[in-house]
């Protein structure tokens, strides 16, 4: 079975999250690392943070409205197209995304905007969404 023909189940994370950015040398801050789901990224240019929104101070550099869809898992590091199956179909959508990969399995962060437009998409091209995660 190629990839483009795999079918994946996702589920909706419940709490809408932020994309954060800080100077590269910055501390990563404690409102980053509440809740049941971050992320950090450093570079030599940003310290980038997804994290819960409504733990985002006011006046740090944020884009809010972002909701989360995990691709249940675990998949295999060697595994191939799981993201470029997932990410085309929303591509198809003229859903944008942003992707988190972990060592179990990969997060597609999509605007809260185009989040409708985003599980349609995924339905209509056999994938399956669970719509009721529990609240964190």
């Amino acid at each position: 079975m190629s990839a483009s023909d795999r079918r994946f189940e996702l589920t909706i994370l419940p709490n809408g999250i932020a994309l954060v950015r800080l100077s590269a040398d910055a501390e990563l801050p404690r409102w980053a690392t509440v809740g049941s789901f971050f992320s950090v990224t450093r570079t030599s240019d940003e310290l980038s943070i997804a994290c819960d929104a409504r733990q985002v101070p006011s006046g740090v550099d944020a884009q809010t409205g972002w909701r989360v869809l995990k691709v249940e898992g675990p998949f295999a590091s060697t595994e191939i197209g799981v993201l470029s199956a997932l990410s085309g179909t929303l591509a198809e959508a003229k859903v944008s995304l942003v992707a988190i990969s972990t060592f179990d399995t990969d997060y597609l962060l999509v605007s809260e905007k185009q989040l409708a437009a985003a599980i349609a998409a995924l339905r209509s091209a056999g994938h399956r969404v669970q719509e009721n995660a529990a609240a964190s």
